[in-house]
């Protein structure tokens, strides 16, 4: 009941979902009463002397109504205490506690009472099993439980709350295939192969992962070229040889057979005769070749503009679009970024440190930043968020690559392309030096660019000096 009459649940819902700017106290809070020094303005019930409806009746808070009486946050942490309870101590099981913090502090958490109750609520009836101590909480457990959506998720978020230790998905779903694709082979060509993928692919995918720097195309580039080893396995077998006896000869004819394997077959060649399994055999491998600039400068700056001015195209995806155009930052490093890279200073500059020096961000783009930042609760990142400034759907896990690149590339812009005349038009105006610390490339890389952009850095040193 209001001051001004009955209040239906409908419009109870809408006012406390919908808060405003108290006129009088200033803070964000359902404004439904009227003022009492004018009582044709609305403010909250604190300022109009009221007992708010929209209070929960244990908590008192008023955000987050979800019941008739109390909030979601009071509902969510009833559910939580009697599902990651250890019925043997009456006690909240010691290994689910930081898991039990992370969901109660969580900004919806009348989307996490949603995922706990809705069907087939994979995750609430395991949790309660291991809270039960039926089921053991560990990696193991999941890889006996099928690898589907529902059960992934489950694991990553015990993963993201430090119950369980870090794992990469990834690799383990490559470790299931090579056990499937391995099968067809003799055992000489299975552990030669196994050796290959283990300690040359899933080594280096790992450390990949440990930097942060895992994605599909790394993936992909790996499953290419143990496929491909395993089909000149195949084709060896055919042909009464081995890897181990391959000759120069019979590797010229499978190329020609599968014209499209050279690629490849050029790394796994090359660890055959690293191991000195066979060093009768060999695939030069190409020289680098020089970047193409298809995009122009003015197409560049057309894509910029479109970026700061599309308000339909996502905020988060304007401003890694922004970062690539403008600073040369390729996807992988964009959706790596951590929020303590952007800095916001009180005379209104927003800083970014792509590598070790902080860039003031141009016009536009900065208000970008300050509007993302605000939508999404500075203080909020990195405690519920694990610190990402480009958060994915996964527990604990960045925005994935792919997304960014479809939503660009939905809207006309190829990141890879765009990113070439970025560099080409930085390298012709900054120092490679300079540039090389700015964007965070190899000092190399940034002398390429130069060369390519027709500048001459070399008495750089020297100028600067005097």
């Amino acid at each position: 009941m209001l001051p001004t009459g009955p209040i239906c649940y409908r419009c109870r819902r809408h006012f406390a979902y919908h808060p405003h700017i108290c006129p009088e106290c200033f803070e964000l809070r359902p404004v439904a009463y009227p003022s009492v020094s004018s009582p044709n303005v609305l403010v909250c019930a604190t300022c109009a002397g009221e007992t708010s409806v929209f209070a929960c009746a244990e908590c008192g808070r008023e955000d987050h109504p979800y019941g008739a009486e109390r909030c979601a946050r009071c509902i969510l942490a009833e559910r939580l205490t009697a599902l990651l309870t250890d019925p043997t101590t009456g006690r909240l099981h010691p290994e689910l506690q930081s898991l039990y913090d992370e969901l109660l502090t969580t900004p919806r958490p009348q989307s996490v009472i949603t995922w706990l109750k809705k069907p087939p609520a994979t995750g609430a009836r395991l949790l309660a099993l291991m809270a039960k101590g039926e089921l053991p909480i560990n990696h193991d457990t999941f890889r006996r439980l099928p690898a589907d959506r529902s059960h992934n998720y489950l694991r990553e978020l015990l993963t993201s709350t430090g119950v369980l230790p870090p794992y990469y998905p990834p690799i383990e779903q490559i470790e299931r295939w090579l056990i499937d694709l391995l099968d067809p082979l003799d055992p000489d060509s299975t552990a030669m192969i196994s050796r290959y993928a283990h300690w040359h692919h899933l080594r280096r995918l790992r450390s990949l992962a440990e930097r942060g720097k895992l994605n599909k195309s790394v993936i992909y580039a790996a499953r290419a070229n143990i496929n491909g080893a395993v089909r000149l396995a195949l084709w060896a077998s055919m042909h009464e040889t081995t890897l181990d006896m391959l000759t120069q000869t019979q590797l010229e004819h499978y190329l020609a057979e599968y014209p499209g394997g050279r690629n490849s077959q050029q790394t796994f060649i090359a660890w055959l005769r690293r191991t000195r399994t066979n060093t009768r055999i060999n695939i030069p491998w190409r020289g680098q070749t020089t970047p193409e600039v298809v995009v122009s400068d003015a197409d560049r700056w057309n894509q910029i503009s479109q970026l700061l001015h599309d308000a339909a195209t996502p905020l988060y995806v304007r401003i890694g679009g922004l970062f690539t155009l403008l600073f040369a930052q390729p996807l992988e490093t964009i959706i790596a970024m951590r929020a303590d890279q952007i800095t916001l200073e009180h005379n209104g500059r927003v800083l970014v440190t792509f590598d070790t020096i902080p860039i003031e961000m141009p016009p536009g783009l900065d208000s970008l930043l300050r509007c993302y930042l605000a939508k999404r609760g500075t203080p909020s990142i990195v405690s519920r968020e694990h610190g990402w400034l480009f958060p994915g759907r996964h527990p604990g896990r960045h925005l994935v690559r792919e997304t960014f690149r479809g939503h660009l590339v939905a809207v006309g812009i190829k990141p890879g392309y765009s990113r070439h005349a970025a560099m080409y038009s930085l390298a012709g105006e900054v120092p490679a030096p300079v540039l090389a610390e700015l964007i965070g490339v190899a000092n190399k890389t940034a002398v390429k660019w130069a060369a390519l952009a027709g500048r001459d850095w070399s008495e750089y040193v020297t100028q600067r000096d005097t």
